[in-house]
């Protein structure tokens, strides 16, 4: 008998190929992620979940899954799963690290930019028919980018990715890090600072922390009263990392210049949030890692994890590794 995997929602034909050549898929084909409800029955007889961030893996749903023995997240975050309470329970849990790295760093630099020179504004203001001169000295000026000065919050793949791509705008860079990376520092040139130095010196700052109990609220009123009032803010790693009521305030009141926002503190946004009614913030639908390329990258990634488990081998991009003195690989081996 083939093991039984649930796929929560749709995702690249790829990832189901994979899956439907060893197992017998369980495929919830829509956008939307299933209600809690939902969700806890179906993963009642599964031996494996397909799951994105947007579904949690808990002590409750685990206790309920009395045959899981692997759970694959089309994430690189993982703040949705209990790991620890996984392990304990001899559950392998599998990831996405390092295929999404590029497009991130892409999309927080076209945030960047799109902020910095005012770029959805200005096209709106085509589209509406408000440009009636040709050339103005003074419309739509925005912010230089080259020769500036950015901070980057966490220098772990993805921030290391943005700074590759700041050396081409010649910026100085500073970086904060819960470890502080000196290998690193002259790879990149880069320069560490304390958080605190790093918001006052940082013309763009940008976040790259997973969210974890210590990150949340890391960007709150006080250090965004720190930041210039030139500075730009752009988050590309978790909503929650930065405290929405007082980043709505710093761009209402001026304390910062702007923001580009890929991630929220809920999601979807409500969109009568009045964050959506300010010109100086750029928002886009956490679509960070949504590159054709990269989506069937993670689609497979996450497949072959949960098939190589389900082998019985060791899956490269394993979350929990200590899981194996807990539960075998003999013990979970199906397939």
């Amino acid at each position: 008998m083939k093991p039984k995997v649930y796929v929560t929602r749709r995702i690249p034909e790829i990832g189901l190929k994979i899956l439907r050549e060893h197992c017998e898929v369980v495929y919830r084909d829509e956008l939307p992620p299933p209600a809690r409800d939902e969700l806890l029955k179906a993963v009642e007889d599964v031996n494996a979940v397909y799951c994105t961030l947007n579904e949690t893996i808990d002590k409750e749903l685990i206790d309920r899954a009395k045959s899981l023995k692997v759970v694959g997240t089309m994430s690189v975050g993982v703040d949705h799963i209990d790991v620890e309470y996984a392990t304990k329970k001899g559950i392998y849990i599998v990831y996405t690290p390092g295929v999404l790295t590029e497009t991130v760093a892409d999309h927080t630099w076209a945030l960047l930019l799109a902020v910095a020179r005012r770029i959805v504004e200005a096209d709106s203001y085509v589209r509406k028919g408000e440009w009636k001169i040709p050339f103005a000295p003074t419309m739509m000026l925005g912010h230089d980018v080259y020769g500036k000065v950015l901070g980057i919050i966490g220098l772990g793949r993805i921030g290391q990715a943005v700074a590759r791509r700041a050396k081409g705008f010649n910026m100085r860079i500073l970086y904060y890090d819960v470890v502080r990376r000196e290998a690193l520092e002259k790879e990149l040139g880069v320069e560490y600072a304390p958080l605190e130095r790093l918001l006052m010196e940082s013309d763009y700052v940008s976040i790259h922390v997973p969210l974890t109990p210590e990150t949340r609220g890391l960007i709150g009123e006080k250090e965004l009263r720190l930041m210039k009032r030139t500075a730009i803010l752009v988050n590309t790693s978790r909503g929650p990392v930065v405290d929405q009521k007082a980043l709505f305030r710093a761009l209402k009141e001026g304390w910062i210049a702007g923001a580009g926002l890929d991630v929220f503190e809920k999601e979807p946004i409500d969109p009568n949030d009045p964050l959506l009614r300010l010109e100086n913030v750029v928002v886009t639908p956490h679509i960070g890692s949504a590159s054709h390329d990269t989506r069937n990258k993670m689609a497979e990634l996450t497949a072959m994890g949960i098939v190589k488990v389900l082998k019985g081998e060791v899956p490269e991009n394993l979350l929990n590794p200590e899981v194996i003195n807990v539960r075998p690989l003999s013990m979970v081996k199906m397939i």
